[in-house]
């Protein structure tokens, strides 16, 4: 339960923002803020990746406030998050059967990816207000939920596993909700490309 609940936090925390997931566990390391965390994690106490991960969250964290940049900044980490979760549980999961290694990268990743499409689903709704102290609101939420998850899950394991379950729970109720929201825009959307493509050349 205790490897369950880590897993499930580092893949919310990595999916919403994995500089900030990186940056947390290598600080808490660095300062002994957090304890028992699997041996190969360690390693992101080291300074170069402190220094690389405080610099990435910086640019995130500016990146998150501005309202027609967050969409672009997300598309392009629709590759990174997932790939960085899977990585992280890899070596979070490195002591235990092959097996068991290789269910934590597939579920890492798998919820990594649900959770940043949640949360770019909630950025793109937030669009019909463009309004960045709302996006700044937004951006600040998710980043002291991704810390708060993170300490929980490592210091009180069995307090966090229900937390973390109930909140896969309401990222696939959700992204539900969210798809019927935006289904009639992603359709006007795709309509209006479709006219574009087959628009003949005015000469």
């Amino acid at each position: 339960m205790p490897t369950l609940a880590g897993l499930l936090a580092l893949a919310l925390g990595s999916g919403v923002n994995l500089y900030a997931t990186v940056l947390t566990l290598g600080l808490g390391v660095r300062f002994g803020w957090i304890s028992g965390l699997p041996p190969d994690l360690r390693v992101l106490g080291h300074p170069y990746i402190l220094a690389l991960a405080g610099t990435l969250y910086t640019v995130e964290f500016i990146a998150d406030k501005v309202p027609f940049i967050t969409p672009f900044w997300d598309a392009v980490h629709t590759f990174i998050r997932p790939l960085g979760a899977a990585l992280l549980a890899s070596q979070a999961a490195s002591e235990l059967d092959p097996v068991v290694r290789v269910a934590a990268v597939l579920m890492g990743g798998s919820v990594a990816l649900a959770a940043h499409s949640g949360k770019m689903g909630v950025r793109l709704a937030a669009h019909t207000v463009p309004d960045p102290v709302t996006h700044s609101a937004i951006s600040i939420a998710e980043d002291f939920g991704v810390v708060s998850v993170l300490v929980l899950a490592w210091q009180h394991p069995l307090i966090a596993l229900p937390i973390l379950l109930g909140v896969l729970l309401a990222i696939a109720f959700l992204l539900r909700v969210l798809y019927r929201t935006l289904k009639p825009r992603l359709l006007r959307t795709h309509r209006w490309l479709a006219r574009g493509q087959h628009r003949p050349d005015v000469v």
